[in-house]
């Protein structure tokens, strides 16, 4: 639920120069070139004191976990670091223009995925942290994420600066597009492997048109079967996932002999069986002809580290029949503080809502359910297919013009999802034809990139000195 509302009206429902004034006036307040400020003020939150807060709530055992991978590196410290940032950019300009937010829009949560027609499309797919707040939020998370991994890649201040330019471009000049667009036309754009070849093909090299190539046979790889022959094994004429502990803990090795597993495993299927109410009806007729047949605690992501995950194994017509279902916690977005509660009645209501209204198209066995735990507290969870023709960049791997390009594809990607909930119109209207916006984006990007690296190196002093516990896995 999106809030575009002026005076107890929808600005969606006014005339298009009505909607472009409206943005054209949010300059007088927001500067474009005032994007590029951030500096952080003497109350600035402690950022391991976020950290901590985060982790109260999660899985004890696996915290070490989340905060060995967070030290790896300042990118791997910035994609566990989204409420710090959220906490941030709380204090910047913001032109009052609101959009569905990803929440969390940093470089590798773009990413190939599958349609439910069997296409191969290029999309966002991370929404833990989704809620309606400033587009500039997910934008600028994107531009700093992009200075901190060509940073990790060794790439110079220009060759950085180029990134988030033909990134922040790519965006301003989307937006213009879909602003002359009408509003189905909108509702229908999606970028498939083919649109993205035929728009970003030639601003590759002929090495970085062969990687993609690559790509797209990896991400086609990379399905139900794939990781059925991965993380299954067969015991005593049982279909079982195998263990590989602690990322993968089968519930048989959590919970020995304490007679609560058989208490987790009824909750697990109570939320499986439940959770069909938020999916489609032909859908849910679908996975109603799958059993339960196994499932296991996983450890997900970086900054995801110490929710709870499950992983669910269902077999169909036999058992070589698989669908692979994870069910992952929701808890309030880190938005949530500084661009208000949700609209929704639970948190992976939020997640689904947030996932169905950016994506083009989405996993047709997204949904979401709340259920109590053997601790007698009720958590909320969404629903998805655990692999479905997915690949994620190696933003290691990127040379400056593949980043660049691929940047510029993000930004794309991002003005998409943006225009399908926010007035893009407006949006448009205020962004402007020139590069104002672009240049300010440099500039936040890089001082943002250094705020991170500060912030980064904080954590691993903590580590150091035993003041946080640290594991790795």
């Amino acid at each position: 639920m999106t809030e575009n509302h002026l005076d107890g009206h929808d600005v969606r429902h006014r005339a298009p120069k009505e909607r472009a004034a409206l943005g054209k006036a949010a300059r007088a307040t927001a500067p474009r070139s005032s994007h590029a400020e951030f500096t952080p003020g003497p109350k600035r939150p402690d950022p391991l004191k976020i950290i901590e807060k985060q982790s109260a709530t999660r899985l004890p055992g696996l915290v070490p976990i989340r905060y060995s991978r967070m030290s790896e590196s300042p990118f791997r410290f910035y994609r566990g670091a989204a409420a710090i940032m959220a906490s941030d950019l709380a204090n910047t300009p913001t032109t009052g223009l609101r959009t569905q937010l990803c929440g969390d829009a940093h470089m590798l949560n773009f990413r190939l995925l599958a349609s439910p027609e069997r296409r191969l499309m290029f999309d966002i797919n991370d929404f833990d942290e989704t809620l309606p707040g400033p587009w500039e939020w997910d934008v600028k998370r994107l531009a700093a994420s992009l200075v901190i991994a060509g940073r990790a890649n060794g790439f110079s201040t220009k060759e950085r600066a180029r990134i988030v330019r033909a990134t922040v471009r790519s965006y301003r000049e989307s937006m213009r597009s879909f602003a002359g667009l009408g509003n189905l036309a909108v509702w229908y754009a999606q970028f498939d492997v083919g649109w993205v070849r035929d728009r970003f093909g030639a601003d590759l090299s002929a090495r970085g048109r062969e990687r993609w190539a690559q790509a797209v046979t990896k991400a086609l790889s990379h399905d139900t079967l794939q990781v059925f022959d991965k993380l299954t094994h067969v015991v005593d004429g049982r279909r079982l996932i195998a263990p590989d502990p602690p990322l993968i803990t089968r519930l048989d090795d959590l919970l020995p002999g304490e007679g609560r597993g058989g208490d987790v495993e009824k909750g697990i299927r109570r939320l499986i069986e439940r959770y069909g109410q938020s999916i489609q009806s032909d859908r849910r007729y679908l996975l109603e002809q799958y059993r339960v047949a196994d499932m296991a605690r996983k450890v997900v992501g970086v900054g995801s580290v110490g929710t709870r995950c499950w992983i669910v194994l269902l077999l169909g017509k036999d058992d070589e029949d698989p669908l692979f279902l994870q069910a992952k916690e929701a808890d309030e977005s880190v938005l949530a503080p500084f661009a208000g509660v949700s609209a929704y009645r639970t948190q992976g209501e939020r997640v689904v809502a947030g996932q169905r209204l950016m994506q083009a198209t989405s996993d047709i066995f997204l949904g979401w359910e709340r259920v109590e735990g053997i601790d007698g507290r009720r958590r909320d969870f969404y629903v998805r297919q655990l692999r479905d023709w997915k690949w994620v960049a190696v933003a290691e791997d990127m040379v400056p013009r593949g980043m660049r390009t691929f940047g510029a594809l993000c930004g794309a990607t991002l003005a998409r999802a943006h225009a399908r909930s926010g007035d893009r119109i407006a949006i448009a209207a205020y962004l402007g034809g020139g590069d104002s916006f672009d240049r300010a984006l440099v500039t936040f990007a890089e001082q943002y990139a250094d705020q991170n690296e500060r912030d980064h190196e904080a954590l691993v002093t903590a580590v150091k000195e035993g003041r946080l516990p640290a594991e790795e896995a």
